[in-house]
């Protein structure tokens, strides 16, 4: 009877993880001389011209070598990349479709989800405390950062002081594929608790397509007239997709 092979890895230093399976030949000892200077190679292409010349594989290959120290992850990374269809979309995949993959284990995954809590982070502190109308294409940055490749609806808030500038944003709500349950009375009471001046709306459509439905569209007017009664701006809603935003504002439908 045959017998399948366990085999444990320790990562390297900058992370602390489980072990991981991977797909490919495992290694022990020292790595293979093809190998450690296919590494080495890459490590120095990107220290030297940056990630712009570099494809996403090879790019997920540089955060996989840290996830997998003894191992060639070049079939893995082209995996990931074949499962979910880019790099963004593999570093902001759910850790339970990841590690459906084969080859993939909670060292990796941790490691991915490290790399997207970093990156909406970065993209956070460019748009917090700041004047939103001085910073529309940081802002739009960052929310696409954060929720265009969400699995699932996401709602969220952005509240700003009388000069406009971002003091809290706060996820409202959760939902499934195609819909979020939005309360118009809890944001309306979220934004008097923070004394706000005028909100901002965000949702995300995993479809893709940001044109607004007429439950959006309905929703939106009635955060719209509760805010107004009690002097609170609307001051646009915005819907993400997977490659662009709509804004009900520039689109008319505010």
């Amino acid at each position: 009877m045959s017998t399948r092979r366990a085999f444990h890895e320790a990562p390297l230093p900058l992370f602390t993880a489980d072990a991981d399976e991977a797909v490919g030949e495992v290694l022990s000892g020292r790595l293979p001389s093809y190998i450690a200077d296919h590494r080495k190679r890459l490590r120095s292409r990107f220290m030297e011209g940056g990630a712009a010349a570099m494809p996403d594989y090879e790019l997920l290959e540089l955060v996989l070598f840290r996830s997998i120290p003894r191992q060639d992850v070049k079939p893995l990374a082209r995996l990931l990349l074949d499962t979910f269809g880019d790099f963004n979309r593999v570093v902001t995949a759910p850790p339970a479709r990841l590690m459906a993959v084969k080859g993939i284990g909670e060292a990796v995954v941790q490691d991915l989800k490290i790399l997207e809590a970093a990156a909406q982070r970065m993209m956070r502190a460019r748009v917090m405390h700041r004047a939103v109308l001085t910073s529309w294409d940081a802002l739009l940055d960052y929310c696409h950062t954060s929720m265009a490749h969400r699995e699932t609806e996401q709602f969220r808030i952005l509240f700003l002081d009388r000069k406009n500038v971002l003091i809290a944003d706060e996820e409202q709500a959760k939902g499934t594929v195609d819909h979020v349950p939005v309360y118009p009375r809890e944001v309306v009471k979220r934004g008097l608790e923070l004394n706000a001046s005028a909100i901002i709306l965000v949702h995300n459509h995993p479809s893709g397509d940001p044109t607004p439905s007429d439950a959006d569209i309905s929703m939106t007017h009635q955060i719209k007239d509760a805010a107004e009664v009690l002097g609170i701006v609307l001051h646009d809603h915005l819907i993400i997709g997977k490659s662009r935003e709509l804004s009900f504002r520039s689109e008319g439908y505010l």
